[in-house]
């Protein structure tokens, strides 16, 4: 399912990151666009008026990055997107708006609370499992000897 995210209010759960801070979108866009690689999903994040000429910049396969034209909020972009995407069931909306929630769920979107998603965002990845070390002296002459056998046959 895709995420459809209001950026500025996932960034106000973010334990490190702050609204005061000029870079905040810039550095929640990375975040992004590594969790989403590593769960394997896509999204559009949409932040209220901002950048709107790095909004194309930002973008990539598995993040669209978008800021609300003014006098626009992200919360009316994410609305419309609502209303005009062909399946909005295959949604997960991430606010802490409770109208845009309601919203959401109207059209059969999943909705995510925000400082749901911080978690799983800031969550370490598991780490890879341990690569296999290799045959045993004994399971290698077991193998030999199964092969010797099949070429006397």
């Amino acid at each position: 399912m895709p995420f459809l995210i209001d950026g500025h209010n996932l960034i106000g759960q973010m334990p490190d990151l702050s609204l005061a801070d000029p870079d905040d979108e810039q550095k929640l866009i990375e975040r992004l666009r590594a969790y989403l690689v590593r769960v394997h999903k896509t999204g559009t994040v949409v932040f209220d008026q901002g950048l709107p000429g790095g909004a194309a910049h930002w973008s990539n396969n598995v993040l669209e990055v978008r800021f609300a034209p003014a006098p626009k909020t992200a919360d009316d972009a994410i609305r419309e997107r609502l209303r005009r995407d062909r399946n909005p069931r295959g949604l997960v909306v991430v606010t802490a708006d409770r109208e845009l929630a309601q919203a959401a769920q109207q059209v059969g979107a999943r909705v995510c609370r925000p400082i749901d998603f911080a978690r799983n965002l800031v969550a370490q990845p598991k780490p890879a499992s341990k690569k296999e070390a290799g045959l045993t002296a004994a399971e290698v002459e077991e193998w030999e000897r199964a092969f010797r056998a099949g070429k006397k046959s």
